[in-house]
């Protein structure tokens, strides 16, 4: 089964959703219509709302990809560690009920739930969600706000343990969502999760996203040399911010732990891997050619050289 393991959705709740979207500053304003017309709903949404735009859209690109099915990921709040709610300071929201809809209306779609462990109601959310059929739990812990070490997450952990769900996390560094404590990129603190017995996914190799940013990949190829259930995926490193992080997942050891993933809707372009001598001029210029995104980003994940296995293996896991 060939799986894009990390493609977000975006909504406006114009369809009763509960989605929504803030574009507060010049950059979200200047990033939206980029975001929409990568997605494919620059017009149609001003018609349908973003929620039916984006929805129609999706569908339509994976039956029309050699993918089967994508992860879909639902977006939870911040919170901080007492459990009160920064609505504020995000930047959307996509709730876990509507994933879970989708993915009952569509067999193309495998459901992830996002719950913040500091919630009140955090285990509860996590086993209603797990019932309704959520495979994974989605979290960007240095935007969200977790601290995945501290220890009054150890029953939340455990209880996802038990339940056998991985946790797909973002590591490194990140700009298209608020970042409300930069330490959390570090995968070093998905340790605690690891020991509760988690299997966990390091999103984007725990590379750099800006210039300024630290490069964890170091750290996190040594987590997977100590944890066995310790995986990553090559999500968003076919664009120009974070290519680098390509050349440390093919040459490596742990390459056969790796998850394919697009990020869809952030763009994905062949230059940054041809620009680093990844991907030849050839299949450059192919890869340009290719209209569907999600297929764009499996032939330059292809090209570079990943392996068919990364297509199946979050199939091998969630199973």
């Amino acid at each position: 089964m060939k799986i894009d393991g990390h493609v977000h959705f975006v909504g406006d709740g114009s369809n009763g959703s509960g989605c929504w979207l803030r574009c507060s500053t010049l950059l979200d304003r200047i990033v939206e219509p980029v975001v929409k017309a990568q997605a494919g709903i620059l017009k149609s949404s001003r018609q349908l709302g973003v929620d039916q735009a984006y929805e129609e859209r999706m569908i339509g690109l994976i039956d029309s990809s050699s993918l089967d099915s994508v992860l879909l990921l639902a977006m939870d709040y911040p919170y901080d560690p007492s459990g009160h709610c920064l609505k504020g300071k995000a930047k959307f929201y996509v709730p876990n009920d509507h994933v879970l809809g989708l993915a009952k209306k569509y067999s193309q779609i495998i459901p992830a739930c996002s719950i913040h462990p500091a919630r009140t109601d955090a285990i509860e959310e996590l086993e209603r969600c797990e019932e309704k059929g959520a495979k994974v739990l989605k979290l960007l812990p240095n935007c969200h706000n977790v601290d995945c070490s501290d220890i009054q997450y150890q029953p939340f952990w455990e209880k996802l343990s038990k339940l056998g769900m991985p946790f797909l996390a973002h590591t490194g560094g990140e700009f298209s969502v608020p970042v409300l404590n930069a330490k959390f990129a570090d995968p070093r603190i998905l340790r605690l999760p690891l020991e509760c017995g988690v299997k966990v996914i390091a999103a984007h190799g725990a590379g750099k996203s800006g210039i300024w940013d630290p490069d964890y990949t170091a750290d996190l190829l040594k987590m997977m040399d100590q944890f066995p259930s310790l995986f990553t995926d090559n999500s968003a490193l076919a664009s120009p911010n974070r290519w680098h992080t390509i050349k440390h997942l093919l040459y490596s050891k742990i390459h056969s732990r790796v998850i394919h993933g697009s990020d869809f809707p952030i763009p994905s372009g062949g230059f940054g891997p041809w620009m680093g001598n990844l991907l030849n001029r050839s299949d450059y210029f192919k890869s340009r050619k290719i209209k569907n995104p999600l297929e764009r980003d499996v032939f330059i994940k292809q090209a570079v050289g990943f392996q068919q296995s990364t297509f199946s293996r979050l199939a091998d896991i969630i199973n």
